[in-house]
Parts: C-alpha cells; structure tokens; sequence
C-alpha cells in the first residue's frame, strides 16, 4: 500500500524556476534558474541569495568535501572562499553530485533541442572530475541525464534518465568510475531526484499534467521508489515538481521544488510569471 504524506505548505513564491534542491549548512539551496542567484532558504522561510550562479537554464549545485560550492552550466565552476571563481571543467554540463572523496560527477548532452528523439536532444554522457584535476567520460548513452544521487554507502549511483521514464543505476568503483547499467525503477517521470537514509529515492511520477498533457490528471506528484521500482510513498503538488531533496532537523522534511510545465520554448514567459514556488511537507 502506498502512504500518501500530508499536503504540502508553500515555503518560498514569487520565483522565477527553480532547481536543483540541495540541503547544506541547515537551510535549503537551490539554484534560481534565469535569475542567476544560489539562493538558501530556512524553514521560516527566510531567503538569503549566497552566491552567483550562470544567468540561463540548465545549472545545478553541489559541495566539495571542504565546503566549497561547485555549480554547472556553461562550465563546471568551483567558487574559493575569497569571492573568486575556478573553472574545473570547461564544458557544458546539467546535474552535478560528490561524494567524501572529492570526487564529482557531471552529466549532460551535446547538441540542442529539436534532436530526432521528439524535440529532445541526443542521448548524453556522464563524466567524473577527480580531486588531481583530471576528469574522464564514464557513461554514455543516457536518454536526457537529470539528477543524480549516490546511495547511503556510497556504493551506487543512480540517474534520472527523464525522456526514458527511468531511474538508472551504476556500480561505483574505487576509482570513481562506473559498471554494471541497470534500472532502478521505471515508469516514472524523474527530473531532480532525492535519496533518503533508507535508501529510497524520492522522484517525480509520470501520471501527471506535465507528462500525459491530461488537464484532469493530477498537476504534479512526487514518489518514493524502491530499487526494484516498488513505490511506497506519494505526495501531490499544485504544480509540477522539477527536484526534491530531504533536510530538516532530523532529515524529515521533503522539500519539493515546483515550476509552471509549458514546454520548452515558453520558458521565458514562465520565469517572467514568477509562479515558482518551494514547498515542504513532512515524512512520518
């Protein structure tokens, strides 16, 4: 049976879009897409912009085991703590995740949109960037590379591949590379996917308004799935959720990032609305 968690509460409006949901230092981060802002904010829902990020779509944050912040976009970015910026990458990249080593991955595609693969572009690639400065392809062949998280024991990681429908899973070696391609769940909808203590990754579903262009069908749901694809949870949201992370005092609290679902070539006219918002709900 599946347990559906209570309605969410809005904790953050009057946003542009919104992605990559991130739970650092006690607060939610997220990157502010088209604005171009790091923004962190608490549970009383007081926003603080942190840092800046590129001024497009398409961007994601995450952390270096010495707290230093890396965001994506037209290159991978680390910021040093004096306000400066070092480029660790300097290519395009989408999602990004890290592990304690220092490890981190980055994916994305080449080419644009309008590919053969219905408007989408090509399948994409992930590639792993190590602490000696050195980065390798480690993954090809992803159909449209979103979130990515790594499993409580380090031992997997795990892709939303989001025009696939699928949640796909690598084996982690030591040296940071990637084997053993499987799925992990599909049928879905996944865009900024979650990973919570148990295991259980917290994604975005595909019976929704968004995905099945259904006006009754719901505006947006987020799920918790199994690895094997057994959904346990499920929330809805009033819009539809694009990234999801866990935070709180006692990692409890999903935090659900929602943005109007339009198509690709009216996201001006979206950010222009600032009909973005952040929500919270809380888990048993």
């Amino acid at each position: 049976m599946i347990e559906h968690l209570p309605p969410p509460r809005t904790l953050l409006t009057g946003l542009a879009m919104v992605e990559s949901a991130r739970w650092h230092d006690g607060r939610l981060w997220f990157a502010h897409w088209g604005v171009g802002e790091v923004v962190a904010v608490d549970l009383d829902g007081r926003a603080e912009v942190m840092a800046p990020g590129p001024a497009r779509m398409g961007w994601s944050i995450d952390w270096l085991p010495d707290g230093r912040l890396v965001t994506t976009g037209d290159a991978v970015t680390r910021h040093e703590p004096d306000g400066t910026t070092t480029v660790l990458h300097a290519r395009s990249a989408n999602e990004i995740v890290s592990d304690a080593h220092g490890h981190l991955w980055v994916d994305g595609f080449d080419g644009t949109f309008g590919g053969p693969s219905g408007g989408m572009p090509d399948p994409g690639w992930i590639d792993l960037l190590v602490p000696d400065g050195t980065s390798r392809r480690v993954a090809e062949d992803i159909d449209f590379p979103n979130g990515m998280v790594i499993t409580p024991d380090g031992t997997t990681l795990v892709v939303a591949e989001s025009v696939a429908g699928r949640l796909t899973a690598f084996t982690i070696t030591a040296d940071g590379g990637l084997h053993g391609r499987r799925t992990w769940a599909d049928g879905l909808g996944p865009d900024g996917i979650a990973v919570d203590a148990a295991g259980g990754i917290w994604t975005q579903t595909a019976d929704t308004a968004a995905h099945t262009g259904d006006p009754d069908a719901t505006p947006g749901a987020c799920v918790r799935v199994l690895d094997g694809g057994e959904v346990t949870h499920r929330v809805e949201t009033p819009l539809p959720c694009f990234s999801c992370v866990l935070g709180g005092p006692e990692g409890r609290h999903l935090f659900l990032l929602c943005n109007e679902f339009v198509g690709v070539g009216r996201m001006v006219e979206v950010q222009a609305r600032r009909s973005a918002r952040v929500l919270v709900t809380e888990l048993p």
